[in-house]
C-alpha cells in the first residue's frame, strides 16, 4: 500500500482529541484562542498517531491575503490609508482584498457579518484590517473564534485590549490646531468634529478644550458641533455656526473633508478665507494643499498608519505578539494660507 495512504490525517487527530478539524489545525499552527486543555489533547493525539503534516505550520508558510474593510471608499483619507497598506503588502508578497460597509445590507452576508467572517476563516486569510468603522464585541468574538487576526485603524468605538488599534496622537493634534488659532488672536473658535461616538473625534475635541482651558478662554457649547467627518457634515455644521448670534472667527474642523465643507459654506456666505474666517483641518490629505487658499491642517501620517497596520496584522497571524495594542503615530501642524489673525472688532 502507498505510504501516503497509511499516513494519519488531521481528521483522525481531531477525532481522537475530540475536537473539530479547525481546532486541531489551530493547535498545529500555534494559533491563539485555544484552551490549554484542548491544546494538550490535540498534541497528545498527534504524538499517539505519529501525525506529520504534509506542509509546515502556518507561521512558517507565506501569508497570502488580508481583507481590508472601510466605512467608505469615497474620500481621500481612505485612498491614502489603502496606499500605505498596499505598499506594505507588496513588500511582504501579500494580496489585499478591499471592501466597504453597506449600512443598508445589515447582517446579510456583507463585510463584518457573521457569515462573512466564517467565509474568511475557511479561505485561509491572514486577518482583517478595519478602517474607521465600528467593530462590535460580537464581531470581535466571532473573529477570535474563527482564528482571524484583526487590526483597527482610527476605531470608531472603544476597543478592549485584545484588539490592536493604529491611529495618531489625536489629542496632541487638537491641541496644536487650537493653540495655533489662539496664538493668532482668535477667541471665538468653533470645533466641527465627527460623530460623538468616534474615538478620534473625542480625542481631538479634548485637545481643543485643553488648549482653550490653558489659554484661559471659556469654551462655548454653542461652538462645539459633532456631526461627521464628511464634506456634507462640514458644510452643514459651518452653516449652523454662521447662524449663531455671535459666530466664530475661526473653525477647527475634525478632518480635511469636513474642512472642505466649511470652506464651501463660507463661500456661499460670502466670507473670505482667511480675512473673515480662519479654518484648520485634520489629516493633511492630498486635497489640503489644492484648496483655495491652501488649508492649514494637522498632519497625521495616514500612509504610515496603513503600513503599520498591515505589518502588525501579519505579526499576529504568525503568532507573534504585537509591539503595542494601541499604536499612536505623531501628528504635526502644517501652517498654510487658510489661517490669519482676526479682523479688529
Amino acid at each position: 500500500m502507498d505510504a501516503d495512504m497509511e499516513r494519519p490525517t488531521l481528521d483522525e487527530v481531531a477525532r481522537l482529541a475530540g475536537v473539530s478539524k479547525a481546532t486541531a489545525s489551530k493547535v498545529l499552527n500555534h494559533r491563539r484562542y485555544v484552551s490549554e486543555g484542548t491544546r494538550r489533547r490535540v498534541e497528545e493525539a498527534i504524538s499517539r498517531l505519529g501525525y506529520v503534516p504534509t506542509t509546515g505550520p502556518r507561521d512558517a508558510a507565506p501569508l497570502r491575503a488580508v481583507n481590508v474593510v472601510f466605512d467608505t471608499l469615497a474620500n481621500v483619507y481612505s485612498a491614502q490609508v489603502l496606499s500605505g497598506i498596499v505598499g506594505a503588502a507588496r513588500a511582504q508578497d501579500v494580496e489585499v482584498l478591499v471592501d466597504a460597509l453597506d449600512p443598508a445590507a445589515g447582517d446579510a452576508g456583507g463585510p463584518l457579518s457573521a457569515s462573512w467572517i466564517r467565509r474568511l476563516a475557511t479561505r485561509g486569510r491572514a486577518g482583517v484590517i478595519v478602517v474607521t468603522a465600528e467593530l462590535t464585541a460580537g464581531q470581535r468574538a466571532q473573529m477570535r473564534a474563527a482564528g482571524l487576526s484583526v487590526v483597527v485603524i482610527d476605531p470608531l468605538n472603544p476597543l478592549d485590549d485584545e484588539v490592536v488599534s493604529v491611529g495618531s496622537t489625536n489629542f496632541a493634534g487638537g491641541l496644536q490646531a487650537t493653540r495655533h488659532l489662539l496664538d493668532l488672536g482668535h477667541h471665538r473658535i468653533a470645533y466641527a468634529g465627527g460623530v460623538s461616538v468616534s474615538a478620534p473625534s473625542r480625542e481631538r475635541l479634548q485637545g481643543y478644550l485643553g488648549a482653550l482651558s490653558d489659554a484661559g478662554v471659556a469654551a462655548d457649547p454653542e461652538l462645539v458641533l459633532e456631526q461627521g467627518f464628511s464634506f456634507r457634515a462640514g458644510r452643514e455644521m459651518a452653516a449652523t455656526l454662521f447662524a449663531r448670534e455671535r459666530p466664530p472667527t475661526a473653525i477647527f474642523a475634525g478632518s480635511d473633508a469636513s474642512a472642505l465643507g466649511v470652506l464651501e459654506a463660507a463661500r456661499r456666505q460670502g466670507l473670505r478665507i482667511p480675512d473673515d474666517l480662519s479654518v484648520v483641518g485634520f489629516d493633511d490629505t492630498y486635497s489640503a494643499f489644492t484648496t483655495a487658499p491652501p488649508l492649514t491642517t494637522v498632519r497625521q501620517p495616514i500612509e504610515d498608519m496603513g503600513r503599520v497596520a498591515l505589518r502588525t496584522l501579519l505579526q499576529q497571524a504568525r503568532g507573534e505578539r504585537p509591539d503595542s495594542h494601541h499604536i499612536q503615530l505623531a501628528t504635526q501642524l502644517v501652517v498654510r494660507e487658510s489661517t490669519a489673525a482676526p479682523k479688529p472688532e
